[in-house]
């Protein structure tokens, strides 16, 4: 019986049943579960099923979890597989060659397996090991676009270097929130409330990372203070909570009121959301691969963040206020903008939406998956 808890499709007549195989469980939350549980309910109304499957290679071993694969995939011939792919979903140390025999099983079963790549490039980090490690991430990535029937990428396909030219079995399709999406907001909270709440989704984890995140953030807020007087910040998501100490440190004698919530449930980070009038993102340059940024343009929340070179498509057309790469001032400069012009926080809300309807909301997700992966 699969390690996962099933997503079927109700009041359908003989279902298209696939299957969304993932490896090791991230904690405290799975976005690629998370990815996986909203895109079956994408394509659920479309007549299409979506198992969640996990291979328990972390915890029994991966000879035992193959052959459990084994056994498990019997009656897949002929049925679309959906191989979610990131490292250390396959590795504990960032070296995922046991992916490589996942998929050969699946061959040797018989199934259509489409792998999708949520990391398309090598995540092996700096120095010696990290160059080592990264290597032996290309080789991987490299086997499973090969092998696999047809290939999903989250950024679009031009960006991807090493993808061979001319091909038709990669596509783009990007991720949507982890999030309710919002078909309009009932109010615009610059406008109703005096005191200005930003909000920031995930904070990360590496203790480097996170204190270089928290000072970006701290630092803008109270240079905005000293335009609108108190402001409120409410950090949600992974992270948060180890990040508490820092945020109290560094926001200290400002004039911020800090809401540290954490992890919570899917809905009442929309609902927080709901209630704020930015979205500060600090987490690197913004992509179609980060989904809590994402967040901001399902819930109509104009985004601030950083621009690394040009963006592109879907992201040029949503409703971000950029700043220049890690320049704090730049980055107050364009939050300051959204908290004071009605007009601008309007034009950026619209924006998003318009954004989420065409290319994010997970029903036109699962259009392009049932497109791609048609017969």
């Amino acid at each position: 019986m699969p390690d996962a808890a099933s997503s079927t499709t109700r009041g359908s007549v003989n279902p298209v049943k696939w299957i969304a195989l993932l490896g090791r469980q991230d904690t405290p939350t799975d976005g690629i579960a998370d990815y996986c549980l909203f895109l079956a309910k994408g394509l659920a109304p479309q007549g299409i099923g979506l198992e969640q499957v996990r291979v328990p290679w972390s915890e029994i071993g991966w000879v035992a979890a193959l052959r459990q694969l084994g056994r498990n995939s019997s009656d897949w011939r002929g049925r679309w597989v959906l191989l979610q792919y990131t490292a250390l979903s396959w590795s504990q140390r960032g070296f995922p060659f046991g992916v490589v025999a996942v998929l050969a099983t699946l061959r040797h079963r018989g199934v259509r397996c489409a792998v999708v790549f949520h990391e398309p490039n090598r995540q092996g980090g700096s120095g010696l090991l990290g160059g080592v490690r990264g290597v032996c991430q290309d080789w991987v990535i490299r086997k499973l676009y090969q092998a696999a029937s047809k290939s999903i990428f989250t950024v679009p396909v031009e960006t991807v270097a090493w993808l061979p030219r001319g091909e038709n079995k990669a596509a783009f399709i990007p991720i949507g929130a982890n999030i309710p999406e919002r078909a309009r907001r009932p109010a615009e909270p610059a406008r109703a409330a005096k005191k200005k709440t930003i909000i920031v989704f995930g904070v990360t984890g590496s203790p480097e990372a996170a204190a270089r995140e928290v000072n970006d953030i701290s630092s803008v807020m109270l240079a905005a203070c000293k335009t609108f007087g108190r402001l409120r910040l409410v950090v949600v998501g992974r992270g948060a909570t180890e990040a508490r100490e820092l945020f109290t440190k560094a926001l200290y004698g400002g004039d911020v009121e800090l809401l540290v919530r954490g992890v919570l449930p899917a809905e009442e980070i929309a609902r927080e959301f709901d209630s704020a009038d930015a979205l500060l993102f600090v987490r690197g340059a913004i992509t179609t691969r980060r989904g809590s940024a994402l967040a901001g343009v399902a819930s109509g929340v104009p985004i601030v963040g950083y621009r690394d070179g040009n963006p592109g498509g879907l992201l040029e057309e949503a409703g971000v206020e950029w700043s220049s790469s890690h320049d704090r001032a730049d980055l107050t400069r364009a939050l300051v903008r959204v908290l004071s012009d009605p007009q601008r926080w309007m034009e950026l809300h619209e924006r998003n939406l318009e954004v989420q309807r065409n290319y994010l909301s997970w029903s036109r997700i699962a259009e392009r998956f049932r497109a791609e992966l048609a017969e």
